[in-house]
């Protein structure tokens, strides 16, 4: 049985097993939400001591108006960029409106019926995560239509670390849309605090947010995510793994979408001399994965030691472009990498054999800009 071992509890100090999300933090949110129409947008990650968010506000009487399901859907289960269609929840029968279909922000149309809306979803602590996105366009739509915008923070299990190239505008897309680094180190709340305050929102509007605080927490808590926050993130390690192994989605090699060692590996086809390999089927969450049915040859992280006060490795992505044999095909044409890293110059970097440690060193005076802008919204130390 393989064993990961994770540098955590000495060096970031004690595991916090008294830690309580926002959405437990009732007396602070409850009583803002009685005789109201509420909108909510929540998946799978949006539990309550096990149970779903959806499940405690109706027993406590809560006037839910409809859910607003993001990428994935609300259950979790769609692929990523899989488009989600509107719906019903089956279990409630309350309507569903996709944040990933034919739109990504609610209409004035959605928004009509709505007096109050509740924002719970669960960070990895990572930009191009698109629950990221879809909080920015909420805010966006409830600011416009001045509806209040509860948000139930969440902790951040890559909260202590900040690293990667801050995202230049001209890169900005659904992967990323603020001029922050690949990981930033906040809490939801503390970052929908920051869209607001920087100006972030188009035509400089600001949401009439409530950040509902985490109880027992601090940016160096350790917290086990009871439930896996999207498809292809199963464990804690591919969570961590998730800043490095992600900028492969904009190359010719796979992370283990269709096997069940997302985020934990990486590979290509035409990667051989390497004793591990994989193959990739079609499963939920991955109904079409990159090299579908082919058997590709890499390297398996899977035993790795992380050290959360180290951030992005580069290691993995410049050793998978020095071996492969095509160097000129390596990155995807649609560029999809530079707006995954923020800008196009990670990628000339790579291509022209800059090392690991000099790419970060390029980028030390922008996280030292972002860290003074940083510190004016933290809640947590």
């Amino acid at each position: 049985m393989r064993r990961i071992v994770i540098f955590l509890i000495l060096i970031m100090g004690l595991i916090n097993a008294d830690i309580e999300v926002g959405a437990e933090n009732f007396s602070e949110y409850i009583p803002l939400l009685k005789s109201k129409r509420v909108g909510v947008v929540v998946n799978q990650s949006s539990l309550v001591k096990g149970e779903h968010l959806i499940d405690v506000l109706l027993r406590k009487k809560i006037n839910i108006i409809k859910i607003f399901a993001p990428e994935h859907g609300f259950r979790g289960s769609a692929d990523a960029g899989e488009r989600v269609k509107n719906g019903k929840d089956r279990a409630t029968g309350l309507p569903i409106i996709s944040l990933y279909g034919r739109y990504k922000k609610p209409t004035p149309n959605d928004l009509r019926d709505i007096d109050i809306m509740v924002f719970d979803i669960q960070d990895v602590g990572v930009r191009f995560y698109t629950y990221l996105s879809t909080l920015h366009y909420i805010m966006e739509a409830t600011a416009k239509a001045h509806i209040p915008l509860i948000l139930l923070d969440r902790p951040n299990p890559n909260g202590a670390r900040i690293d990667g190239e801050i995202l230049n505008f001209k890169y900005k897309s659904f992967v990323g849309m603020h001029p922050v680094p690949i990981l930033y180190g906040m809490t939801i709340g503390e970052y929908a605090m920051m869209i607001n305050g920087e100006g972030w929102l188009d035509g400089n509007l600001k949401a009439d947010l409530k950040v509902v605080p985490l109880k027992n927490y601090s940016h160096n808590s350790f917290y086990y995510l009871p439930v896996k926050p999207s498809p292809n993130l199963p464990n804690e390690l591919s969570i961590y793994l998730y800043p490095s192994l992600a900028l492969f989605e904009g190359t010719v090699f796979s992370v283990g979408r269709g096997t069940n060692m997302q985020f934990q590996v990486y590979g290509n086809p035409l990667y051989k001399k390497r004793n591990f390999s994989f193959r990739p089927v079609s499963m939920e969450g991955a109904k079409h994965p990159k090299f579908e049915g082919k058997r590709c040859y890499g390297v398996d992280l899977r035993d790795t030691y992380i050290d959360l006060n180290r951030g992005i490795n580069l290691n993995y992505l410049i050793d998978a472009y020095k071996n492969y044999p095509y160097k000129n095909r390596f990155f995807l044409k649609n560029r999809f990498f530079d707006k995954l890293a923020g800008s196009n110059r990670l990628r000339k970097q790579i291509e022209a054999g800059i090392t690991p440690k000099e790419i970060k060193k390029s980028w030390e005076k922008g996280l030292n800009e972002f860290r003074k802008i940083r510190e004016n919204y933290l809640i947590y130390k």
